[in-house]
Order: structure tokens, then C-alpha cells, then sequence
């Protein structure tokens, strides 16, 4: 096959990604805005909160309508929130960039929801102080599913190493909670095993960059909390520095270990 047409199908493939990241994306926003309300995700439609207008879907589609609406309801001029468009747009570009780091398109499709996951917890955790079941239950099911469906095609990952990442890192996380009660939330464990399942079955590197990076995320943040005035009791979200750990971890894993090992030759 010509260089060209490879060209071009990757870049197809990428702009598929994009794509669906956006939708995903849009997605995800409802999930961080009704999740911690205990609200179905799935009905009644959105609408407007002022007046109840149902957001058409001409009205609806991924950052480009909140641009056209210059960030406002259709019906009753309401300023919509730009964590919507940012969300999505975000979503979009991580689903760019799983496409970028994974080229056989079965990891690459695994990897991509994750990190648009990861954002949406990382937002709710921040916002509630809380990782809902909601959330955790069913991505444990369904990336459960997909790493040994991704495996069967030859997707590039290890359902050993998917389990093993698992109980690793979700196991690791249990027993901190249970020695440190308060410390250490079972919504943050089950987000631990979460990451542990996806990572672990791209490989052990993975999991070790996104357990040491979330880990220095939280001291750094700890600093910064104390720096404005917390106190040492105050209770910090350790979500966002799982996810951040692990969107970062599964984008350049290879590239930080390779570095750090660097350091000791």
C-alpha cells in the first residue's frame, strides 16, 4: 500500500477519534453534572435550568453550538458554563492523543474513554468530594469486558497484567485505607483498581508511573492546601491526582521510565 494512502488512513483514523471524543465528551458532562445528584444519565433530555426548555439537537452539538450561542439558552439567554465546551474539547484532544500513542486502533480504543473518564471523576471528586459507585461499577464491567475482547483481536494488552494491575493497585490503595481510616476514601481504592485494570494491561510501567505520579501529585498538592491556609485535617481530594496520574502515565509511560532510568546510569 502507497505511502500516501497510509497516510491518509491514519488520518482518518485520528479524525474518527476526534470525533468520538467529542460525543463522548458531551457525554461526560451530563455524567459529572447528574452522577453526584443521583440522577439517571440517560432521560429525561437536557434542558435549560431557568427555562426548561429541552436543548434541541441543532442546539447540542459538541462545542461548536456553545460557540454559535456565544454561550447562552436559545430561549431565555442563560450564560451556559464553559465547563461544558472545555470538557468536550478536552475529551476530543485525549482521544487524539490515545489514538497517537497506541496505533493498533483495539488499545487505542480502550485507552481513549479511560482518559475521558479520568477527566469526569477527576471533576466530580474535586467538586463533591466523592468518586460515585455510579461511575467505578460499571467502567470496572465494561473495560473488564473490553481488555479481554481487545486481547482476543491482538489489541496489544495482557489480561494477566490487566488482573495482576488490578489487585496491585487497588489492593495496595485497600490496605492504606484500612490502616489509615480517613485518610483514604474506598471510592479512591476502586478507582485504584480501575487504573490498575486498564493500565496494568498495557503493561507493569504503566501502573508504576501512574501510582508514583499520583502520589507526587498529592504531596505537591498537600504543600499547596497548607500553603493557602488548610490545616493538616482538612481532607484533600485524592481523585484528581489518580486521574491526572493516570492520564499522564498511559500518554508517555514509556518516555518517563525510560528517563528515570536514565538518572541512575
Amino acid at each position: 500500500m502507497a505511502a500516501g494512502t497510509l497516510g491518509e488512513m491514519a488520518a482518518l483514523r485520528d479524525l474518527a477519534f476526534a470525533l468520538f471524543g467529542l460525543v463522548f465528551g458531551s457525554f461526560l458532562t451530563v455524567v459529572v453534572h447528574r452522577t453526584p445528584r443521583k440522577e439517571s444519565v440517560v432521560a429525561p433530555r437536557s434542558a435549560c435550568p431557568r427555562c426548561g426548555a429541552v436543548i434541541r439537537a441543532r442546539d447540542n452539538i459538541p462545542v461548536l453550538s456553545y460557540v454559535l450561542l456565544l454561550g447562552r439558552c436559545r430561549g431565555c439567554d442563560l450564560h451556559i458554563s464553559a465547563e461544558y465546551p472545555v470538557v468536550e474539547a478536552l475529551t476530543g484532544a485525549l482521544f487524539v492523543a490515545a489514538a497517537l500513542a497506541f496505533r493498533r486502533t483495539p488499545a487505542a480504543a480502550i485507552v481513549a474513554p479511560f482518559l475521558g473518564l479520568m477527566v469526569a471523576v477527576a471533576l466530580i471528586d474535586a467538586r463533591h468530594r466523592i468518586i460515585p459507585n455510579a461511575v467505578t461499577y460499571p467502567a470496572l464491567v465494561v473495560f473488564g469486558a473490553a481488555v479481554p475482547a481487545s486481547a482476543t483481536f491482538g489489541g496489544g494488552v495482557s489480561l494477566p497484567g490487566a488482573a495482576l494491575g488490578l489487585v496491585a493497585f487497588g489492593g495496595g490503595l485497600l490496605v492504606v485505607a484500612l490502616l489509615s481510616p480517613g485518610g483514604m476514601g474506598m471510592g479512591d481504592v476502586k478507582l485504584a483498581a480501575l487504573i490498575g485494570l486498564v493500565l496494568g494491561s498495557l503493561g507493569w510501567r504503566y501502573v508504576g508511573a501512574a501510582a508514583l505520579l499520583a502520589v507526587l501529585g498529592g504531596g505537591v498538592g498537600a504543600v499547596v492546601a497548607l500553603a493557602r491556609g488548610r490545616g493538616r485535617k482538612d481532607a484533600i481530594p485524592f481523585g484528581p491526582f489518580l486521574a491526572g496520574g493516570a492520564v499522564l502515565s498511559a500518554l508517555a509511560a514509556p518516555q518517563l521510565s525510560s528517563w528515570y532510568l536514565a538518572l541512575f546510569r
